[in-house]
């Protein structure tokens, strides 16, 4: 959704606003519907997802997609039905190229739900076939489920198309080449409709980051004492997020003291000390499946007059520095190179593999979207970066031999304008100077 198409929602001119509603943090839509006001319009968030899908479908010359993976099926259908089913292959959908997609669930009680909950669906729900853990039923039940979706193919004409699959395990494959489809990579196509976000996606994360922060809010400013253990923030974290409304919690890390160097990307019963630097990276899933996912670092004991160091100050500064390098380069018509090379050197370098400490990512209804930005491959294989794609970005700083360092994460929408960031929660005031993010924008 362009800028200017945006800025005159429903016909109406909202330009005296200088931009965008979803395009500002601060102007937050209740997670309710009210009669009174038009915030997320889920029909419209359903439609435009398909509609992008289906136009990258195009380009692929794709017939129809088989989607496996959970995300990408309620990506397609608006379906949900709890997180346990997102990666198991017990469910799946087809979508043709042209046409409405048909969604294939859990035989049984789940069946029911769906056709309940699924009003847009209606006529377009069939009982799924389950092949794995079957012993040996498996190529019997795998041969059923790849019959299903044929017969979904048939009707749409498309069986002798190239059909794209985003996941697929050896039976299901088998079954697939048995039927003489033409099986490619479907990721790709998927990956490009997920990656640059609708209006209603924005607000969506924007409703996520804004229980982030009031969540690291908590931490820092009521739940941070000596004695505390990592366990206990994660779990009032779980608590506190659940209740203001995300879906599930995916993965609270905690690592304090020592544990933050090396880094321990989870959380432990370790007592939290005075003096201790407690580096916390919230992930979690917002109101309508909407990623959350950033990362500060506090300092325990602080409000008792226990100050940082300047050790750990010049730290922090190099993780927040070369983080805000890195943000200033998410803009329309730079490259993942542009940001990669503002990251510093690392093991993404030494290995030439992503460590996931020094990069950036996509994320939206899954933690990991589709592009990600290192030093491992960017300066050599750039991407480029588009208006509305929407990334986690994150540096750490990871020299050998430190008693404890720092890591920190921002969400960053990138806007025609340049990069806003969407989580607000303050850095330590100790570490900053004149530094400042100010409602959400990179202040130059």
């Amino acid at each position: 959704m362009s800028k200017v198409d945006s800025t005159k929602s429903n016909g109406m001119d909202l330009s005296f606003l200088k931009k965008p509603h979803e395009y500002d943090p601060g102007r937050l839509y209740s997670q309710t519907g009210a009669d009174w006001q038009y915030r997320v319009d889920f029909d419209r968030l359903r439609g435009e997802r398909l509609t992008k899908l289906q136009a990258e479908m195009k380009k692929d010359d794709l017939g129809a997609l088989v989607l496996f993976a959970g995300a990408n099926i309620r990506y397609a259908t608006a379906s949900y039905q709890g997180n346990w089913k997102y990666n198991i292959n017990i469910r799946y959908a087809v979508v043709p190229t042209e046409g409405k997609p048909t969604l294939f669930e859990t035989a049984g009680s789940d069946l029911q739900c769906a056709k309940i909950d699924l009003p847009w669906m209606e006529g377009r729900i069939r009982p799924a076939i389950t092949w794995q853990w079957a012993e040996g039923a498996v190529p019997y039940m795998a041969g059923r489920m790849a019959d299903s979706v044929m017969e979904v193919l048939k009707e749409h004409k498309v069986e002798k198309e190239k059909i794209g699959i985003d996941n697929l395990d050896m039976p299901a494959f088998e079954a697939f080449k048995k039927l003489g489809l033409n099986i490619v990579n479907g990721w790709p196509a998927v990956s490009r409709a997920r990656v640059v976000k609708t209006r209603d996606e924005i607000e969506l994360l924007k409703q996520a980051s804004s229980i982030g922060d009031a969540a690291m809010w908590k931490i820092k400013y009521e739940w941070l004492k000596p004695g505390v253990r990592e366990r206990e923030i994660e779990a009032k974290v779980h608590e506190f997020m659940l209740e203001r409304g995300c879906e599930i919690i995916y993965d609270i890390i905690v690592a304090s003291g020592g544990n933050t160097s090396p880094y321990r990307r989870w959380a432990t019963d370790k007592l939290i000390r005075q003096g201790d630097l407690v580096i916390v990276d919230i992930n979690a899933v917002g109101p309508s499946g909407y990623f959350i996912d950033f990362v500060r670092c506090f300092k325990c004991g602080g409000a008792q007059g226990m100050k940082m160091s300047q050790k750990e100050i010049d730290l922090y500064r190099e993780v927040y520095d070369s983080m805000y390098a890195g943000i200033a380069q998410l803009k329309p018509g730079n490259t993942t190179a542009d940001v990669a090379k503002a990251f510093p050197e690392y093991d993404d370098d030494k290995y030439g593999t992503v460590t996931l400490q020094q990069f950036a990512h996509s994320i939206g209804i899954t933690l990991y979207e589709g592009m990600w930005m290192s030093r491992a491959y960017s300066l050599k294989y750039p991407a480029e970066i588009k208006e509305n794609m929407y990334f986690a970005i994150e540096t750490f700083a990871g020299h050998p031999g430190l008693e404890q360092t720092a890591r920190l994460e921002e969400n960053v929408l990138v806007s025609a304008d340049g990069p806003v960031i969407f989580t607000r929660m303050e850095h330590m005031a100790e570490a900053m100077g004149g530094g400042r993010i100010s409602g959400g924008h990179l202040m130059k």
